[in-house]
């Protein structure tokens, strides 16, 4: 049986959150639908120490308090695997999931983005068996062991801070020469004693035993200077990936899948919008995630009372 809403949020994050607290707000039916469980990315993050209100809190923490706020106007949220969205002739968008279909004239888009993986022999093989994407998920498993994180941004380099409260030493590989992570984040790693760098040098492959990791191969891209490092763990954080494959047919997202929009959150479909890390942005953040949901929230009303006219 097809269930209709007024709006349906796709993703559960900060963004899909802020929507439908400000669309459930404006007495609209609203459903956010999410393939695992709501707070998205911030369910892995230790602390978050930028979002206004909160000197510092833990993400999933931050999680729960977004989720009750975004459900006291009686948005409803389901667990359901999108594969697929098309929109009829008079503009109805049909959302079909791996077990249900929805029906709206509005729909946002907050499914966020994954990490990249370095697609290096022995990353696939040791998933969860010595190589992950989420120290806060993973790091006791490594107390008083050593671990290599890979990158240098912000998520590198705050969760190589994470992870050196319980591991023996971290050592954070990238293939330049110095750190794209916010100032404050690299002061903080070149200060902890148990962190140290390997510049300029990338992963070539991830070694084992066949039941854990044992170590990585990495290249010196300067010097082609070749290396086999004993470790216990490898954290990867080299990108993201936008997860739209499910939009992709509506025509929507660029060259790299990101999906575009204006500054009222509209993609150029009326009536469907994107916010969070699934646009094409410059900062992905909590916050300007939240900013997004609350333009889109309060534009899917203003939307729908178009169709009134």
């Amino acid at each position: 049986m097809t269930k209709k809403y007024d709006v349906v949020v796709i993703g559960a994050g900060p963004g899909g959150m802020t929507a439908a607290l400000y669309a459930s707000r404006a007495n609209l039916s609203v459903l956010m639908l999410d393939r695992g469980i709501y707070g998205g990315q911030m369910n892995n993050t230790a602390e978050v120490e930028n979002y206004p209100g909160f000197k510092s809190i833990l993400g999933p923490d931050l999680a729960k308090e977004m989720y009750e706020s975004s459900t006291q106007f009686n948005a409803e949220y389901a667990y359901g695997t999108v594969e697929n969205v098309s929109v009829a002739t008079d503009g109805l968008k049909i959302i079909k999931t791996d077990s249900e279909t929805f029906e709206t004239y509005a729909l946002i888009i907050a499914t966020g983005s994954q990490y990249k993986k370095l697609g290096v022999p022995g990353e696939q093989e040791y998933g969860g068996r010595g190589v992950s994407y989420c120290a806060v998920c993973d790091g006791a498993f490594f107390r008083d062991r050593d671990v290599v994180v890979v990158g240098g941004g912000d998520s590198a380099i705050e969760e190589s801070s994470y992870l050196s409260q319980m591991v023996k030493e971290v050592n954070v590989v990238h293939r330049r020469n110095e750190l794209r992570a916010q100032k404050i984040l690299q002061d903080r790693a070149f200060e902890n004693s148990k962190i140290k760098f390997t510049w300029d040098t990338v992963l070539t492959g991830i070694e084992g035993d066949g039941k854990k990791v044992t170590g990585v191969k990495t290249l010196n891209k300067k010097t082609g200077d070749e290396a086999v490092v004993s470790v216990d763990g490898v954290f990867i954080y080299v990108g993201l990936l936008p997860m739209t494959e499910p939009f992709e047919n509506l025509g929507i997202t660029d060259e790299q899948g990101w999906i575009v929009t204006n500054e009222k959150m509209e993609t150029k479909i009326p009536g469907v919008f994107a916010i969070g890390d699934v646009r094409k942005k410059e900062l992905r953040q909590i916050t300007t995630a939240v900013g997004d949901g609350g333009i889109a929230g309060q534009g899917a009303y203003s939307y729908l009372e178009t169709l009134k006219d």
